[in-house]
Order: C-alpha cells, then structure tokens, then sequence
C-alpha cells in the first residue's frame, strides 16, 4: 500500500512557493521521493526553499515567475523541462487574499484577486497541460478554498473576488479533469480552511478569528501545518489514478454545516 503513495522518479512544479503553504508543500512531495521544481516572484527566498529541499535528498530547481504574466509562465515551464525533461505533478498554489468590502473595492483590487487566484491558475494548467499531454500523465493540483463553496458569515470578513476567483477554480477544475481525463492526466483541487500564512496572517493575527472558528468550524480552530498533506499527496500519486475532477475541503468541517 505504500507504494501507493511513492512519488520517487517524479517531477513535482509548485507554484508561490517562496513561503506559506507552497513551501509546506514542497517540502511534503520532497518527503515522498519527488525531485522538485519552485517558482515565485521572490527569486532570493526561493534560493533559501531550495537549500531546504535539498537537504531532504532529492533534487530542487528554482526559477522566478510572475504567474499574472503569461510569457513569464511559458519561459518558466520551459525551463523546469529542459532541467527535468519532464513535470508530472503541479501544485497550482500561488494566490492573494483580500477583504475589501464590494461597494468600497476599486476595479485594480478586483482584477488582481481575480488574475492571481483564477486567471493564473488556468494560464499555468493550460502551459505544464501541453507538456503533460505530450507524456500522456499528469496530476495537476489546483489551490481552491472552503471559499469555492462558502462565503464568510455575516460581515465578517468580505470576500467578495476572493469567493468568485476560488468559486471559478472549482469549476476550471471540474473542466479540465473531464477535457483530459482520457489523456492520462487528473485534475483535482484542495480547499483549506484557513492554515497560517503570510496571506492569512492579517486576518488570523487580528484577535477575531478564534470567536469565528469556534463558532463556524466544528473542529473550532485552523489549520495547523501538515494537515494538507495527506491530500496534497493522495492526488499527487497513483493512489488517486481513478480520482479526478474533485475539491477536497480540508477544513474541520467548516463547508459541513
């Protein structure tokens, strides 16, 4: 049954990786056997994930990337092939958040939750999906939320682009799993509840989340590192070879109620 879950010999590609949960999830692949690949804006704490990766025994290329940028995109894919000669596993992780209320947010803060949470994500799967059809494998593994499914009570904190951007994750993913489900290529996504991060920390640093966990989530509390993992690596490997097309909600059970 371990084998299952072995991902030696594989290139895994994560995306917003120089911090948060994408370094979390490097490190998870890395841990299973899996040579890695990194990309974010920030090229210099990239160098310090790499070192880290490394030092787990497997191999780690770092690249800098603008996922909003699509030229960008195409010349980081091609890179990590012509390193790797090949990307089997995708984590599409980069993302912002923001809780502008509607009738206050400008049309920039809009465009910007909205290209960097949803446009990029189908600009990355579309460039690494030419490269997967080309293998005839893939897994491809899309950043949603529990905000694909829920929005936050009340007024809380107002998600407005952040729901729409992770709503339309959902759904790219369930269109891209039936597109290429008979291309040997599985499309799934994650939705975390809220786990500390660089992106989360103005809100769960604030004093108000704990009131608001304890009340919507039955586990009453967020995340804590390494509670993904199990489902980062369920559909990164051949356990999930008959799974594709699904958003995983990990999140205490906030979406079950």
């Amino acid at each position: 049954m371990s084998d299952l879950f072995d991902l030696t010999g594989k290139i895994a590609l994560i995306t917003g990786a120089s911090s948060g949960l994408g370094v979390q999830f490097a490190k998870a692949l890395a841990g299973q056997g899996a040579d890695i690949a990194i990309c974010a804006r920030r090229l210099d704490r990239l160098e310090a994930v790499k070192a880290e990766i490394e030092q787990l025994g497997v191999r780690c290329f770092a690249t800098r990337c603008d996922v909003t940028d699509t030229a960008q995109i195409a010349e980081m894919v091609a890179a990590v092939k012509a390193e790797y000669g090949r990307i089997d596993i995708l984590v599409n992780n980069a993302g912002v958040g923001d809780a502008t209320p509607a009738a206050e947010m400008d049309d920039a803060t809009w465009r910007r939750v909205l290209s960097t949470n949803l446009d990029a994500v189908f600009y990355v799967a579309r460039e690494v999906g030419k490269v997967m059809l080309e293998q005839g494998y893939g897994k491809i593994i899309n950043l949603g939320s529990l905000h694909s499914e829920v929005v936050m009570p009340g007024t809380t904190w107002p998600v407005t682009a952040y729901t729409a951007a992770k709503g339309g994750v959902k759904m790219l993913t369930k269109s891209l799993a039936v597109e290429w489900a008979q291309k040997g290529i599985t499309v799934n996504a994650i939705g975390p509840a809220y786990f500390n991060s660089e992106m989360t920390g103005a809100i769960m640093e604030t004093g108000g989340f704990d009131p608001v966990a304890q009340t919507y989530c039955p586990m009453g509390r967020a995340g804590r590192e390494g509670e993904l993992n199990g489902a980062l690596i369920y559909f990164a490997s051949d356990a999930s070879s008959y799974t594709t097309g699904q958003l995983l909600c990990v999140d205490g059970g906030w979406t079950a109620i």
